[in-house]
């Protein structure tokens, strides 16, 4: 057996799964999210757990099983807990700010970036004295909120010469000498 998928998804209090068909909806305090499941998957709810089986021991049927769980564990732990992640804007002049779904940023191009957010994503920015820019993104969506995330770094990707861009909290950057620095006295 697949080793995640045979494992079951315990469901925290306040949370409700139900099971239509192939449709799995899941309801908790932050929000609501459904999926549509591969038929061949069978997904039971009993005694508070969620449980998974496939109808085989095929390659594909391992698959499913262990990515459909994988899926439907993000949906429980979104809808009880809630996904967050932190990017920081850093460069000098690099600026980030929010105002509804609109994020606006200034990053040393000749015109600010404006980035449209889902409604699905609730955003904030900080920024203190002497520290980069923050933008904190929240959902109950991991896979949204990854690609969300993904095209806001893709909008400024690090500079791996001088350190500026945007990236996620905590990411490290290994910053290559530049061509004097690597040339310095080779050629005398």
């Amino acid at each position: 057996m697949s080793r995640i998928g045979k494992q079951p998804i315990s469901i925290p209090k306040g949370t409700e799964v139900k099971v239509q068909k192939n449709v799995v909806n899941v309801k908790g305090p932050k929000g609501e999210l459904n999926r549509t499941i591969d038929p061949s998957i069978t997904v039971a709810v009993e005694d508070g757990m969620v449980v998974l089986k496939r109808p085989s021991d095929q390659k594909r049927h391992k698959a499913m099983h262990g990515l459909y769980r994988a899926l439907i564990n993000n949906m429980v732990h979104g809808v009880s807990v809630g996904y967050k992640t932190t990017q920081e804007v850093v460069g000098v002049g690099f600026r980030v700010s929010v105002a509804g779904q609109v994020v606006d940023m200034t990053m040393g191009y000749s015109h600010t970036i404006i980035f449209e957010l889902p409604k699905e994503i609730k955003a904030s920015a900080t920024s203190e004295k002497g520290k980069a820019p923050t933008l904190i993104l929240e959902s109950v969506d991991k896979e949204l909120l990854g690609l969300v995330a993904s095209k806001i770094r893709s909008l400024g990707k690090p500079d791996v010469y001088k350190g500026k861009g945007v990236r996620f909290a905590g990411e490290q950057l290994r910053i290559k000498p530049g061509k004097s620095a690597a040339g310095a006295g080779a050629s005398k």
